[in-house]
């Protein structure tokens, strides 16, 4: 089975197409599947007093400056469409809000996302079940009854969807990945379950490949020392080129679970197996 592997560049472009193009190029060159961002109307996700509110930027000394320094619009995504067209690999994004979700609309994307954050949003659940497209729904900061919930929703729609086992904490411990999750999520809600991962390094995405994942998306940077949130919690692109490297040499290695005799181990017979055995 292939792991889908998806380069989430959420907000990490930090307002700049240049270096979105550098990650998608990044991401293109080490074989992931897609790549993915963040889609939000300010004004309807964060509150008036909140935008208000101070914070140093290059782009000012409010949230509101920030955040819409860090928004792409639809020349930006136009661009992006376009490139990405250019050089063959999907890309898709989580709407924060039913109008970011109406705004995807237009570029007849062939996934859609949840974000975690979003998983008790019912009526933009709802705009994205409508759509019938293949969701990943993310799954942190979320109990198994919320989880419940949303599923009811793209089943009640019949769209297609999996889960993705997911712990929002920036970066992530390792205590607390909680990896057994992934089986749990599988046998409860009967359905594929990826892996969205927030942690340092690369050890509990690949052990998360190992238990069978079907998708595994990762935030990816050019620097995890570059301004923005969500960059320490990613990966370089040369981490990137080892996880997805590897990622596939442990697609190989699973088998079929059929336990046989192989070739190679019978030229090992006549020199290692002892004759008076059973």
């Amino acid at each position: 089975m292939k792991t889908f592997i998806i380069s989430e560049i959420g907000i990490n472009h930090n307002g700049s197409l240049d270096i979105v193009k550098k990650l998608i190029d990044n991401s293109i060159e080490v074989g992931c599947d897609a790549v993915k961002f963040q889609k939000r109307t300010v004004d309807r996700v964060y509150t008036q007093e909140f935008l208000e509110s101070s914070r140093e930027s290059s782009w000012g000394d409010t949230q509101r400056a920030q955040k819409d320094g860090l928004e792409f619009g639809k020349e930006e995504y136009d661009e992006i469409d376009r490139y990405c067209k250019e050089k063959e690999i999907e890309w898709f994004a989580s709407a924060w809000d039913i109008e970011s979700q109406l705004f995807l609309r237009q570029y007849n994307l062939k996934y859609n996302k949840i974000a975690s954050p979003m998983l008790t949003h019912k009526r933009l659940l709802e705009t994205v079940a409508e759509e019938g497209k293949y969701t990943f729904i993310s799954t942190g900061m979320s109990t198994m009854e919320q989880i419940e919930k949303a599923v009811k929703i793209f089943r009640d729609f019949k769209c297609p969807f999996e889960l993705m086992h997911c712990n929002s904490s920036y970066p992530t411990e390792d205590f607390n990945a909680n990896l057994s999750c992934i089986k749990t999520l599988r046998e409860r809600f009967d359905c594929n379950v990826g892996y969205s991962g927030h942690e340092k390094g690369m050890q509990i995405t690949l052990a998360a490949v190992a238990l069978g994942v079907t998708s595994v998306e990762r935030h990816i940077t050019l620097d995890r020392f570059m301004y923005g949130s969500d960059q320490f919690a990613s990966v370089n692109p040369m981490d990137l080129i080892k996880i997805c490297k590897i990622i596939r040499i442990i697609e190989k290695s699973m088998g079929s679970g059929i336990k046989t005799l192989r070739e190679e181990e019978k030229k090992c017979l006549s020199s290692l197996r002892r004759v008076d055995t059973l």
